[in-house]
């Protein structure tokens, strides 16, 4: 392709044959799951449901991601493995997720969360440790260090003080995913007398190095969510432990764990929307369904509107995933209120939703098997794979340090967001996960809010967009007076006024803030489909799905409104409609399913 014909630059051959690899991968593991709706498909809906309630993990589902060698998405391709690009690897979790969180989690996501502070730190005896693990098919898991003990069973936690020839390790946590199932141990062990943000050592250990005396099992934790998933605990009794098993240095353990976040929560859009797909596939196959008298329930206008939206709220999420993953390669400066923004209103927006369509299936929400079954199981399973450490709480916190900032050197001065960030398949810099920083120096995807809506104004209504022209330019610009908005509040917020930033109405400024990003990264996307070759004419070059995203999330935030888009909310149910019956996904990518 050439650069006059693509917008973002010519992408090279090795870079279009990744591209490729990694679609193809994608592919063959939504097709080794096959259909979900399949009664008779032994890793379908009904044989996830029967495990589901025992509690246990599908056997064939685990025996799928052995052999499709799932944990080499997780090694950096350096090591051996088949990470290079953040967004393919969420693109890679969701036929995963969209079936069974459990599965998704405790036998491949927690890995790569264990793994993270070691691509983060690790040195290249480490590194090659924890990739050898991964590539040889066992587990890994990771015992954080606790906030205030805020979403952990109970308090409990290890620590490391040195001994004689090197360190000795001693302590219990009894909420630990994988934690009879893994060699890898990353442990965020406390330093006994030393306080404030030095307190925290990171060691990366092989079970199997260690004295078997030393390391006891603890039991099994029953959980609501995610009910197949194995939440054990470790004993760990005055176990001597090597100076190199320290990931950075002794005291590193708080910077690491903020670092390891920025990575982490790139991930979370991804893995909610994968189960939010199927709960919106269940409910619209639900209210799609005709009766003997020839009607269906979406013949009622709330029954509709409900569809519409949570396939709108699906789409946002996915924007949110773009540009926290993609981030990660181009804006790794900036990218830290990017990731802890779309890390928090994904699951709040899913949340919603799920209540939202509560309501249209009625009873059939208790279901626990049969047809809709699914949909309790995510109910349940969504608010735990959405948690994380320190949860949305701790996602709010990590993003108002950096908003008094951005109001007074970032928004409405500085320079939009690259095109790249908006590429669904466009090629992306090498992968390095040591370059994110903690705070942003810039707020580029808020400038995209800003220069979209001038560009809006500029051209006018948009050839060929009828009314979303129109009403997208009003709801662009009302996001920008927003956007203002809160750098007149933030403006006067002294920088690091720890008191002022905790202030309730502060975290009420910062959800707004994260609808604000959520606009802007809509718009980006749109924007890119548009000018993409080939694309005209596509659901995403058409402005009728960012102008009801929009507008659901002007609603949301009690700001003006224009006239609604009814039309464009047609448009937008139609599609979701379509991809009902066409077994495609609900998200940007629209992709087959099995």
């Amino acid at each position: 392709m050439s650069a006059a014909r693509d917008p973002l630059g010519a992408k090279d051959e090795h870079g279009a044959q990744d591209q490729r690899a990694a679609q193809d991968r994608i592919n063959a593991l939504e097709r080794a799951f096959g259909p979900l709706d399949d009664p008779a498909n032994p890793l379908g809906g009904a044989a996830l449901l029967a495990a589901d309630a025992a509690g246990r993990v599908l056997p064939e589902g685990e025996r799928v991601l052995d052999e499709y060698g799932l944990n080499a998405e997780f090694v950096p391709a350096p090591l051996g493995g088949r990470l290079r690009r953040m967004d393919v690897l969420g693109r890679l979790l969701r036929p995963v997720f969209r079936r069974d969180a459990s599965l998704g989690f405790g036998y491949g996501l927690n890995c790569f969360f264990a793994a993270t502070p070691v691509w983060t730190a690790g040195d290249d005896e480490q590194r090659r440790l924890a990739a050898r693990i991964l590539l040889e098919g066992r587990r890994m898991a990771v015992a954080r260090h606790e906030v205030a003990h805020g979403n952990d069973f109970v308090s409990d936690e290890f620590t490391v003080r040195p001994g004689d020839g090197g360190l000795v390790l001693d302590g219990s946590k009894s909420a630990i995913a994988n934690a009879s199932r893994a060699d890898g141990l990353v442990i965020f062990a406390r330093n006994p007398g030393v306080t404030g943000s030095r307190s925290r050592t990171v060691l990366l250990l092989d079970r199997k190095e260690l004295p078997p005396d030393r390391v006891r099992n603890l039991a099994r934790r029953t959980t609501t969510g995610m009910r197949s998933a194995e939440f054990g605990g470790l004993r760990i009794t005055q176990c001597p432990v090597p100076d190199g098993a320290v990931l950075g240095e002794p005291g590193d353990g708080y910077e690491l764990s903020l670092r390891s976040s920025l990575v982490i929560r790139g991930l979370i859009p991804s893995i909610v929307l994968a189960g939010a797909d199927t709960a919106l596939r269940t409910v619209a196959r639900f209210a799609d369904r005709r009766r003997d008298d020839g009607r269906s329930s979406l013949d009622v206008q709330h029954v509709r509107d409900v569809l519409t939206g949570a396939f709108l709220d699906l789409l946002l999420i996915d924007c949110l995933a773009l540009v926290s993953t993609r981030g990660l390669h181009l804006l790794p400066h900036q990218m830290s209120a990017y990731a802890a923004a779309a890390a928090y209103l994904a699951p709040k927006l899913v949340a919603e939703s799920m209540d939202e369509m509560s309501a249209v299936l009625g009873e059939a929400t208790f279901a626990e098997d049969g047809m809709y079954g699914m949909f309790q199981k995510q109910l349940r399973d969504l608010p735990v794979t959405s948690l994380g450490h320190a949860g949305s709480a701790g996602r709010q916190v990590s993003l108002l340090p950096q908003l008094p900032y951005f109001a007074r050197h970032a928004w409405f001065t500085g320079h939009e967001a690259p095109a790249a960030l908006f590429g669904l398949d466009d090629e992306l810099p090498p992968l390095d996960l040591t370059q994110p920083a903690l705070l942003g120096d810039g707020d580029p995807l808020a400038a995209t809010l800003v220069a979209s809506a001038d560009l809006l104004e500029r051209a006018g209504a948009p050839d060929g967009t009828g009314e979303g022209g129109t009403v997208l330019r009003l709801l662009a610009r009302t996001l920008t007076d927003e956007l203002g908005d809160l750098r007149k509040a933030f403006a006067d917020v002294p920088q690091g006024d720890r008191a002022a930033l905790a202030s309730p109405h502060n975290f009420g400024l910062a959800d707004r803030y994260t609808m604000v990003l959520a606009a802007a990264a809509c718009l980006g996307v749109w924007r890119g489909r548009r000018s993409a070759p080939g694309a005209a004419g596509t659901f995403l070059a058409d402005a009728a799905w960012p102008t009801a995203a929009l507008y659901r999330l002007c609603r949301r935030l009690g700001l003006p409104l224009p006239d609604r888009p009814g039309a464009c909310e047609r448009r937008v149910l139609a599609e979701a409609l379509s991809r009902l019956h066409g077994r495609r996904s609900y998200d940007l990518y629209d992709s087959p399913l099995a």
